[in-house]
């Protein structure tokens, strides 16, 4: 493995970033064995384990999206109940599906090693087992005053003025509130837009499969899992899957037109877990032990589009051909891609997109030439259909594997990791190995 030089970076001056693999615990589909868990407890041993290997960071960011009521700080309840040291800083970040990805562009910012910040903590987990439910906020707002009253007296006069309307329970939902679709609704939308097949779909969610059964058989993912209560391993991947079963699956959600494409073999299921990995500089990377996979972050974009006038998930197709081009890059340069899977469909808009030569130059403002994709090179261990999507992990998760995958190509070898995110948003990075 390539040792990190001393290097700064040409534009800014700041030390380079580098992204080491971290730990997670298996993925598990929601309900199944880690539902008893939430977000904090899945969070702890990762966290344990991270502070066992590398010691003392200098910061930590962490991240879920769904949110829980009994903490506002999942990253600095993290810390404290993993038994790190009190002293650290610790934030959390929320950006949907790219939450813990987001963090560890963050993170790479406020590195300095001449302010003593060299060494970051960056992860996210999601319980999708166990959502809280909350009050509308009239009720709650009726309830807090009946709880503040001092006399019987006022604590009818708090409930009497209370809207049968607002007597309901808020249940988060996987919908955008501005649009008021879900992201499975925005992806039919998308998959008819850019003429996805449903074969396409389920060659690539069989492939998914594929993969990700193929790596733990080879061992890939034992050193990046940890084992959790019974569960070491991911729960949602299917060794057995073929298009004949993916083939009988139900649309899920465009049930009524008769084109509906999506189905639950094709699309990320709801997903428990917890995920880490590490974020430094080279002078941070001393601290961890020499055997932890790393690689250099050399460029990224988070970025954002417009929700109304666009697909909601196509931001990274936009991201992707402009960090190529203003780093001099085709896609055959590149020799990894890992792409999250939210939908399979989402995955082969942006193909489909960043080959298109309209789409190249009249929406993302790119000329350069980048030629052809190359599938061959596309999730080698398989992706978010497969593995599954907590969404607060799923940044760790991915950036930890393509750190893994990377640092075993030759020396130079460039690979992009892309999520699509809620809200029109999105985040890519462009890596490479030392």
């Amino acid at each position: 493995m390539a040792r990190a030089a001393a290097t700064k970076s040409p534009t800014s001056g700041k030390p380079d970033v580098w992204f080491a693999a971290g730990v997670r615990t298996p993925f598990a589909k929601a309900g199944g064995p880690l539902a008893a868990n939430d977000a904090l407890d899945l969070s702890i041993p990762v966290v344990k384990a991270m502070l066992t290997k590398g010691g003392r960071p200098d910061l930590m960011n962490w991240g879920a999206v769904i949110p829980n009521l009994t903490m506002s700080n999942l990253a600095r309840e993290a810390l404290i109940a993993a038994g790190g040291d009190p002293t650290i800083p610790a934030s959390s970040t929320i950006m949907a599906c790219s939450t813990s990805m987001m963090g560890a562009f963050q993170a790479g910012g406020m590195l300095d090693d001449a302010a003593g910040r060299s060494l970051a903590l960056v992860g996210g987990a999601e319980a999708m087992s166990r959502i809280q439910i909350g009050l509308s906020p009239g009720l709650s707002d009726d309830l807090r005053a009946f709880m503040e009253a001092r006399d019987l007296a006022g604590r009818w006069a708090a409930l009497r003025g209370t809207r049968a309307r607002d007597v309901r329970l808020f249940i988060p939902q996987i919908k955008n509130r501005a649009t008021g679709k879900s992201m499975g609704e925005h992806t039919e939308d998308m998959a008819k837009g850019w003429e996805i097949s449903r074969v396409e779909q389920d060659e690539l969610a069989l492939a998914s499969h594929q993969k990700a059964a193929a790596g733990w058989a080879a061992g890939f993912f034992d050193d990046l899992v940890l084992r959790l209560e019974e569960t070491g391993r991911d729960t949602l991947v299917r060794a057995d899957s073929s298009m004949e079963a993916l083939a009988g699956l139900k649309p899920a959600f465009d049930r009524t037109s008769g084109q509906g494409t999506l189905t639950a073999g094709n699309s990320s299921p709801l997903t428990d877990g917890a995920a880490a990995m590490w974020v430094a500089t080279a002078e941070g990377l001393k601290r961890l032990p020499a055997e932890v996979p790393r690689v250099r972050l050399v460029d990224y974009i988070a970025n954002a589009i417009d929700l109304f006038n666009e697909y909601l998930l196509m931001a990274p197709a936009y991201a992707i051909p402009r960090l190529l081009a203003r780093n001099g890059l085709t896609y055959g340069d590149v020799a990894l891609w890992e792409l999250h899977e939210a939908f399979t469909a989402q995955v082969a808009s942006h193909i489909k997109a960043i080959q298109d030569p309209a789409f190249l130059k009249d929406k993302a403002g790119v000329t350069a030439k980048l030629g052809k994709f190359p599938m061959d090179r596309l999730n080698p261990n398989g992706g978010s259909t497969a593995l599954g999507h907590p969404f607060g992990a799923t940044g760790a998760r991915i950036l930890s594997q393509a750190v893994k995958e990377l640092a075993a190509l030759p020396s130079g070898s460039h690979a992009i990791v892309s999520i699509c995110a809620d809200g029109g948003q999105g985040t890519v990075a462009l890596l490479r190995n030392a």
